[in-house]
């Protein structure tokens, strides 16, 4: 018990530093105005991305609306081909799903997306002497920021019953030649992505 009543007389040896400052303690910083020069020197250089992440820390914006009608539209300008045994061109895009991305990290830029593909073609080819009407699709079933040397496209055929197996053969064929085309545009939109 005299134990205890002797540490309450001594008091805590918890200290709390600011209820308690001593005369040889340094004194509070007085608050000075800056001049116009002072100014001019603590401006940090302007970061990427908005001017509430001034550090450049993760900031991530999406670019899918923007990228969506660019791919459109370049994929739309490809234009007809001409093969030995007939011509096709693309018709439109039936369909373009994925979605873009710009994402700056620790105050450097960085794009990426991913996307799918479905190209309607139509064309004309001759077999046998006669003039063949072809539908279908070109469809790019996966394709990323990166990976375009690694493009793949499918041929699909409308189901024509006059079309033989050997013509369709052929078709199938001469359509993948719009493979390097589309490659050249899809590598034009990584560009402009990137400069965006």
């Amino acid at each position: 018990m005299e134990r205890e009543e002797e540490k309450k007389q001594e008091g805590s040896s918890y200290r709390y530093w600011v209820r308690e400052a001593t005369s040889d303690a340094a004194p509070p910083p007085l608050p000075q105005k800056l001049s116009n020069n002072d100014v001019a020197l603590n401006t940090a250089p302007l970061s990427l991305g908005s001017l509430w992440n001034r550090a450049g820390t993760w900031e991530e914006k999406s670019l899918t609306n923007w990228a969506t009608d660019r791919l459109k539209e370049l994929l739309g300008s490809v234009g007809s081909l001409q093969f030995s045994s007939g011509k096709a061109e693309i018709i439109n895009v039936n369909r373009c799903v994925g979605d873009a991305f710009l994402v700056t990290v620790r105050n450097k830029k960085r794009v990426g997306y991913t996307y799918e593909l479905s190209l309607k073609v139509e064309g004309e080819w001759s077999f046998e002497e006669n003039m063949k009407r072809v539908k279908g699709s070109l469809d790019i079933p996966e394709f990323s920021f990166g990976e375009l040397d690694d493009l793949e496209v499918d041929v699909k055929l409308s189901e024509d019953k006059e079309l033989s197996q050997q013509l369709k053969q052929l078709v199938r064929l001469d359509m993948k030649q719009f493979l390097e085309p589309i490659r050249l545009k899809l590598i034009q939109f990584e560009q402009e992505l990137k400069d965006r």
